[in-house]
């Protein structure tokens, strides 16, 4: 890299703002300008050339002469300036696949656990103002009866405030019985796939609350069988709550017919809570304005999961702390100001929910160990 270090001389520049520039330390850049020691992954060559190329343009070199010098010494060409950016932001996240931490970067941060893993009990889950009401919303329908939807994009936490609920059935010994139908291939109509019929619904709460107990074959006398099994249930002390995840491939006639279990009672005492959990397309189902569903919308109270716009830099202290290491040792703030420009689209939408979150700063981390960055930064986050 005898050209990039000339070129350095040239503009007056040392090396050591250049590593400022690049979030890289000093080190680092004296081994990419003097011994031409490029990281080994695509990913890692391409930000240090192009931002080394914007480096040197700022400071007075010809966009060409710095373009070839670069081009020269690794035979890749810098990404022309109007060409960095050309993807949309949505178009961006679409590409970023599921990311999966490296060893390499684990050691390089001194990670004690991936960051970004499953949370592996109910004090490990980040609770939000709004995530807190939803946990408490959903622990007094297991108690007392309800019928709620939790709705949300995919990876905004919904799963783990199911496994929250369970793990708190089960730890705090309360009397519920959860009943969970399988929804392995359902869909929404029968060309797609199986959907779930309020058969199989009856069929989960007999297989749960009453095992070995064969089903009536008529659906009169099924659907009372499974009335009469709830209710000497909840005579002897129990309390019952169906649960029902990837919601949104409900047919509309299955969700119609929740209501009737809903409405299953021993005197004012409601028989089955409800919960639904589901994607966007759930809340689509559940317009009020859909007349098909209006008497169901009327009863379930629908609760849509939020982004972590104004909880970002808690959600990050949280989960690094999970892993041994306090947020300021691992990113600096234009990495938190750059996820967040990253995944809100300028403001103009926003998916700051945890798998985003997740799979941008998994990418970030390694990146960053790739090239001897001791933090993340700004620039770093938005190449990946």
């Amino acid at each position: 890299m005898l050209k990039l270090k000339k070129l350095l001389q040239d503009i007056n520049e040392s090396q050591a703002e250049l590593a400022r520039h690049l979030g890289l330390s000093p080190a680092a850049v004296a081994q990419l300008v003097n011994h031409g020691q490029f990281p080994r992954k695509a990913a890692g060559m391409k930000y240090l050339i192009e931002n080394t190329s914007d480096f040197l343009v700022a400071r007075g070199v010809a966009q060409h002469d710095a373009d070839q010098a670069l081009e020269e010494e690794t035979g890749l060409v810098p990404a022309a300036p109007d060409r960095k950016n050309d993807q949309s932001v949505e178009d961006q996240l679409m590409l970023l696949r599921k990311q999966q931490l490296t060893p390499a970067a684990k050691r390089h941060f001194v990670l004690g656990r991936n960051p970004f893993d499953e949370v592996r009990s109910s004090e490990e889950v980040f609770l939000t103002s709004e995530s807190r009401y939803v946990r408490e919303a959903l622990r007094q329908t297991a108690r007392h009866g309800g019928f709620m939807a939790v709705v949300g994009e995919s990876g905004a936490g919904k799963s783990t405030l199911r496994r929250d609920l369970i793990e708190w059935i089960n730890r705090d010994n309360q009397q519920i019985i959860v009943i969970e139908p399988y929804v392995l291939g359902m869909e929404d109509n029968d060309i797609k796939g199986k959907t779930l019929k309020a058969a199989h619904i009856a069929e989960a709460i007999m297989a749960t609350v009453a095992p070995g107990t064969a089903a009536k074959r008529s659906p009169e006398a099924r659907f009372r069988q499974v009335h009469n099994t709830l209710r000497e249930s909840h005579r002897a002390g129990n309390r019952h709550l169906l649960i029902i995840e990837e919601a949104h491939g409900l047919p509309i006639p299955t969700l119609k017919h929740l209501k009737r279990f809903f409405e299953l009672e021993d005197g004012f005492n409601k028989l089955l809570g409800i919960v639904l959990i589901g994607q966007s397309e759930l809340a689509q189902k559940l317009d009020e304005r859909n007349p098909a569903v209006r008497e169901v919308v009327q009863r379930c109270e629908v609760i849509q999961l939020q982004p972590l716009d104004l909880e970002l830099e808690g959600y990050l202290t949280h989960r690094f702390k999970l892993a041994g290491k306090a947020l300021t040792e691992v990113m600096d703030d234009s990495a938190i100001n750059a996820l967040r420009t990253k995944l809100t689209g300028s403001g103009n939408f926003s998916v700051l929910y945890p798998l985003a979150i997740h799979n941008v700063l998994t990418a970030a981390l390694n990146l960053a160990a790739d090239l001897g960055a001791p933090t993340v930064t700004g620039p770093l986050v938005l190449e990946v």
